[in-house]
């Protein structure tokens, strides 16, 4: 097991090294970089071509174009003056001990940046897979006991519906109904707390944490009902049709017994092998849409942003942690393996 561990975490080197390697040239052809933004800022042109006038002077300057030094000057203060690859393994250094430098657009550290829009991904995330996990592994169960009953049909209508609504047109839809949009106003829409959260008591602010959660974590988590339930009910209607299950009936077992002293630990399997790597992205994760419907700031609008701005320090500092993570939570995906199911041994690897 630990020499199989320990291949894996060496494979993950040259996996991250990849990936940015791909990311930093794809960078490197992509128009409209940071330097080009400011020297199109300072000479007085928005994105269109269009007339605008600096904040400091106020005086147009469409007609004044830049001298050589000062786009050398510019080439400097952003890193540009080096071959790319020279800064490729000057930002892989700075990488390795987690210094993802300054942003361009935010003018800040990206590390501060992160932590600042993680609370949001993380409220999102982690309550979406409370909500997931806690719904769909009994609702899923029921479904295989009684397959083919009225309560399956009905609820299979249900959840297939929910999945085929986008998440960010059921949270517009929400907004609608229940944001004060066109109908009730019952949910605040905007941030993870109100405005005055500091000065309510500990319990209120508890409850207005909560109601703040209901809509962006509704319309998040309802896509995801149907895949696990699904995935539950499959995975265990295999196990109950199976030989074994007859066996145990034929001895006397109560289905009761039949199925949590036989049918729920082979059943679950498939199910807690993606506990470690779902619970572990439900911290990093974002949704664009769902973020922007509700006016939160977090890492998926940052990431939006980030492109759109060509950070390239956010961009590419982001990616190597988050592919960090996603290595990291593949490997616990595979180990899990060994924990739910004895059976399963790595040895054959390790030779």
């Amino acid at each position: 097991m630990l020499v199989y561990i320990l291949k894996r975490v060496v494979l993950m080197i040259p996996t991250l090294f990849g990936v940015m390697v791909i990311t930093f040239t794809i960078t490197q052809f992509v128009p409209g970089g940071p330097v080009e933004k400011m020297i199109a800022q300072i000479e007085g042109f928005n994105k269109a071509g269009g007339e605008v006038r600096t904040e400091s002077s106020g005086m147009y300057r469409g007609d004044s174009g830049l001298d050589s030094e000062k786009i050398d000057q510019l080439k400097r203060l952003y890193g540009f003056d080096q071959p790319p690859i020279k800064r490729f393994f000057a930002m892989m250094r700075s990488y390795v001990v987690f210094d993802f430098g300054t942003s361009y657009y935010y003018h800040q550290s990206v590390f501060d940046l992160v932590v600042s829009r993680m609370p949001v991904s993380m409220s999102l995330g982690l309550w979406s897979f409370f909500i997931v996990y806690g719904v769909c592994i009994p609702l899923g169960i029921r479904k295989a006991i009684t397959d083919g009953s009225r309560f399956d049909l009905v609820s299979s209508s249900v959840i297939l519906v929910g999945y085929a609504i986008p998440g960010f047109v059921l949270g517009v839809l929400l907004v609608v109904l229940f944001g004060g949009g066109s109908f009730w106003s019952v949910f605040p829409l905007r941030g993870l707390v109100s405005d005055n959260f500091h000065e309510l008591s500990v319990g209120m602010q508890i409850l207005d944490y909560l109601w703040h959660m209901v809509l962006p974590v509704t319309s998040g988590a309802v896509g995801s009902l149907a895949v696990m339930t699904m995935l539950t009910k499959n995975s265990f209607l295999e196990e109950i049709r199976k030989q074994y299950v007859l066996t145990a009936r034929a001895k006397g077992l109560s289905e009761q017994q039949v199925l949590y002293k036989h049918v729920f630990k082979n059943g679950i399997i498939p199910i807690i092998t993606g506990f470690p790597g779902y619970f572990i992205a439900s911290f990093f994760t974002g949704s664009l849409l769902i973020e922007t419907i509700f006016s939160l700031q977090g890492m998926g609008l940052l990431a939006y942003e980030s492109v759109l701005n060509r950070d390239y320090p956010v961009v590419l500092g982001t990616l190597y942690f988050f592919t960090i993570i996603g290595l990291i939570c593949r490997l616990l995906s595979d180990l899990s393996y060994v924990v739910v199911d004895p059976r399963i041994s790595f040895e054959s690897v390790d030779a």
